[in-house]
């Protein structure tokens, strides 16, 4: 509309036209920035504001396609503009599965950030001179492979990867920008969780298979008839990472993308049959809840830990669990004491504190004062007041060995080796290896072994050999008689059976490996579990000879009972 007189030109019609589409644009980006404002913990305060956003913006969507003619023509509608309410959009479905931890909506932020790519919407933004328009550009890409990484689609993501790269190098040799080292950070921090996996499964030509690692169907032993477990769900589940040594891509370290994982169903397409932006209703919904709620807190202070933690507990229903995953530095004790209470045998450092970084190591030994982003065994206690869940991967997991059921309710805790083998140190920035272990049990025993690579055929043949083993394994845990009920309780839940076993598992293929000599190495819980029926028994480990023996690496593992302890 330019030019004397030109909307005098302009027929009411069109005019009423690039009038609502404005109001529109206007209240979804209003609506949009409100978001930032709103509590990321707890579960009712956000979700009539979602849904309004939703509702505006499918509006706006689908406006925009009835329209489009006149607005290009009236109102100079870009292609980047329609780019961005679809990227926008695609945020909106991202942060909605961040939220309820609806893995259908990864699928639909999929569908909206694949369009954008698929139709060139920010195609012309190059050849305009502004570095802001650009930055959206860029910041598409990143949002984009996040949700890529999710979904496992990673020969897409190097696709992607090598596009942003393109486009940063185009960025950054065109303006004189103060963020490239920034953006080149951005490119190493993904190139580093791609190439996380240690083990690649292989088909016959060689080309790399993707394997999915939540929990899909058969993927859990099924309870037996007349076993007798606890009826506890699983509802919510805190995961928390401060690893500083280790690889992070958008607020996710590498060993919380994977916890992230472990915790979820295979995703369903809610829009499976509708592809396309426009044809997708963004205001639908699933019919039900399949996973836990999950709160992902990448280097939290210690009062929003307690902030998200106490908003969990408020809201937990009856019957429900929740979980505590940390992944952290270990904090040590500052010296003996007459009375060792919760507080004084260390934790895990939530935070880095700066001050507590320049030129002094964060295990503070000789000082005086304790680490105030410290999380002791302590600050957990009034939490114990409900069923709760814990799973501690740090070199001071053994914290919570000290714990005290206080309440009576079912509390278990799940605690990491402290010390590894030199050899596996090495691999720290890639993860952990005690999560991998409860992430992906099979590419755990391969990495042990020293095996970086296999071929599908045998991988999926160790894989139904695994299923066998995780049967028994959740047999030899509901008939010990002398079990802790806590653990009992907790076998109802798919997820935290599957956590169960798992940690059985690799304690067991720990206690036999030959590397594996220091009683650090080895993973522990609270409650103890009965060793002679779990992590020590004969049948688990003959299960791990003969698994080690499929894959010819007999020979690093001990092949008698634990005499030679």
């Amino acid at each position: 509309m330019s030019g004397p007189g030109a909307e005098d030109d302009i027929p009411l019609g069109e005019r009423k036209t690039v009038t609502d589409f404005c109001y529109l644009l206007d209240k979804s980006k209003q609506l949009f920035n409100g978001l930032r404002d709103l509590p990321q913990y707890g579960h009712k305060q956000w979700q009539s504001y979602f849904g309004r956003t939703f509702d505006v913006y499918t509006k706006l969507w689908k406006f925009q396609q009835q329209h489009r003619q006149v607005l290009d023509n009236r109102y100079g509608l870009k292609r980047w503009q329609i780019g961005e309410v679809a990227s926008k959009i695609g945020q909106l479905y991202y942060h909605y599965y961040l939220r309820t931890s609806e893995t259908s909506y990864l699928n639909e932020a999929f569908s909206f950030y694949s369009a954008i790519r698929q139709r060139s919407y920010y195609s012309q933004v190059n050849k305009e001179d502004r570095p802001e328009l650009v930055v959206k550009k860029l910041r598409y890409y990143a949002r984009y492979i996040v949700v890529c990484l999710l979904l496992n689609k990673m020969d897409l993501v190097k696709d992607l990867v090598k596009e942003l790269s393109d486009e940063i190098e185009d960025y950054t040799h065109r303006f004189n920008t103060e963020d490239q080292l920034e953006w080149n950070l951005v490119l190493q921090e993904v190139a580093a969780f791609v190439e996380a996996d240690p083990v690649m499964v292989l088909n016959d030509d060689n080309t790399v298979v993707i394997t999915s690692n939540r929990l899909q169907e058969g993927g859990v032993p099924q309870l037996e008839q007349g076993m007798i477990v606890g009826q506890l769900t699983l509802a919510d589940a805190l995961i928390i990472g401060n690893c500083t040594n280790q690889v992070k891509f958008s607020e996710l370290t590498i060993d919380m993308f994977r916890m992230l994982q472990a915790l979820e169903r295979e995703p369903v397409n809610l829009a499976a049959q509708m592809n396309k932006p426009g044809t997708l209703e963004t205001t639908e919904k699933p019919a039900k809840r399949e996973n836990p709620h999950k709160y992902l807190l990448y280097k939290p202070t210690f009062s929003q830990l307690y902030t998200f933690l106490s908003a969990s507990f408020k809201e937990l229903p009856a019957n429900s669990v929740l979980l505590i995953y940390l992944s952290a530095t270990g904090v040590f004790p500052t010296g003996r004491s007459d009375y060792e209470g919760p507080y004084d045998f260390g934790g895990v450092l939530t935070n880095n504190n700066r001050d507590v970084l320049n030129g002094e190591t964060v295990h503070k030994r000789n000082q005086a004062h304790k680490e105030m982003h410290c999380l002791h065994p302590g600050d957990l206690y009034p939490f114990t007041r409900k069923p709760l869940f814990i799973v501690v991967d740090s070199s001071n997991s053994m914290a919570y060995k000290n714990f005290t059921n206080l309440f009576g309710q079912p509390l278990v805790c799940l605690l990491s080796p402290t010390s590894y083998p030199k050899s596996m140190q090495d691999q720290s920035q890639r993860g952990s290896l005690f999560t991998l272990f409860l992430y992906n049990p099979l590419m755990a025993f391969l990495y042990i072994c020293g095996l970086s690579s296999m071929r599908r055929g045998l991988w999926d043949k160790s894989q139904e050999y695994l299923r066998k083993v995780y049967r028994d394994v959740g047999q030899l845990l509901t008939r010990s008689r002398s079990i802790d009920q806590a653990f009992l309780q907790f076998y109802g839940d798919e997820f935290l059976r599957l956590l169960l076993i798992r940690f059985v598992f690799c304690s067991a293929t720990l206690r036999l490996h030959k590397m594996f000599r220091e009683s650090r190495s080895f993973p522990e819980t609270y409650p103890q579990l009965p060793k002679e029926d779990t992590v020590e028994s004969p049948l688990v480990q003959k299960h791990i000879l003969e698994l080690a023996a499929m894959l010819d690496v007999q020979n690093l593992f001990f092949d008698s009972t634990l005499d030679d302890y």
